[in-house]
């Protein structure tokens, strides 16, 4: 008798254990707010109370929501006490339904062996709250007599046609002015490349003035070459002394370059560099001087 009443208590046991899981496993599901208007963010509470030894799934974004429009998930940390654990996440929805109360309601997946268990809570309901008031059955009307401004639209067409001159103005005076202009812009880019080449000559020979050295003589040389390589389209930096000389047919610039070349070649200057300086300078505005009348004379 005694060993039957082991057997018959040890398989209740066994069964309340196996059952135990299956039985701790609890679902709630909740919306924040008992009614929303069309299309308005709402909450819904998604909470699972589970033994520690299930394993749970939430749904994701990519979860059906049906007529409910998914846009944003938020999870918190899990709480385990007493070998429960419980999860919950909150998940922000939109209502486009227009039934007067909207039924909802988000299962958790067990996860088995193979396979998974969806559990679902009690649908939570969210009514929908109209914007537009019910009509009154007779309704009322207010006289009114006073002048009620009316916006006009803006006129398109009269703005298109505008345009149009204009951009056909353009075009014509491109086409009858377009050398005289591509004339005038080269002029006014060599006159900016002008100064700007004054501008650095002069400190270049204020500070080949202060210290006649090899590297102030070589930028001042190689200043006045790329100049002149611009404004006459030549290798004036590939060339000799005597090259440039013979092509531009100035025997005087040789002296002028030995001047400075002293410096560079021997270690020692001349005495007539500011007259060499003066007299470079002096070739490369002529050149421009020319190049822009020559420029300005074309028809």
């Amino acid at each position: 008798m005694a060993k039957l009443q082991f057997i018959i208590i040890s398989f209740a046991f066994l069964l309340i254990s196996n059952l135990a899981p299956a039985q701790e496993l609890k679902v709630e599901g909740y919306f924040m707010q008992d009614s929303a208007k069309l299309g308005e963010r709402v909450a819904y509470v998604l909470k699972a109370s589970y033994s520690q030894q299930t394993n749970l799934i939430f749904p994701d974004s990519t979860f059906d929501f049906g007529s409910m429009a998914f846009l944003e998930k938020k999870t918190y940390i899990s709480h385990t006490k007493n070998n429960v654990t419980v999860d919950s996440a909150v998940y922000f929805v939109s209502n486009f339904s227009l039934d007067p109360i909207r039924k909802f309601s988000l299962p958790v997946f067990e996860v088995l062996k193979y396979d998974s268990v969806a559990h679902y809570p009690e649908e939570a309901g969210l009514a929908l709250k109209l914007m537009i008031a019910p009509l009154p059955e007779q309704l009322a009307f207010q006289d009114n007599n006073v002048y009620q401004p009316i916006a006009t639209d803006f006129n398109y067409p009269v703005l298109f046609l505008i345009l149009a001159i204009v951009l056909a103005l353009a075009i014509v005076s491109l086409l009858f002015l377009r050398k005289p202009i591509r004339r005038q812009w080269i002029i006014w880019m060599e006159k900016r490349k002008y100064k700007r080449f004054l501008k650095r000559w002069e400190n270049a020979e204020k500070s080949f003035a202060s210290h006649s050295d090899m590297s102030h003589a070589d930028e001042l040389l190689s200043l006045w070459k790329t100049y002149m390589e611009h404004l006459k389209n030549k290798p004036f930096r590939e060339w000799t002394t005597v090259e440039i000389s013979d092509f531009l047919e100035n025997k005087e610039i040789i002296k002028d370059f030995r001047e400075i070349e002293m410096i560079i070649y021997a270690g020692k200057g001349g005495q007539n560099i500011e007259e060499a300086c003066k007299n470079l300078k002096g070739i490369c505005t002529q050149t421009y001087q020319q190049k822009i009348v020559e420029r300005d004379e074309r028809k």
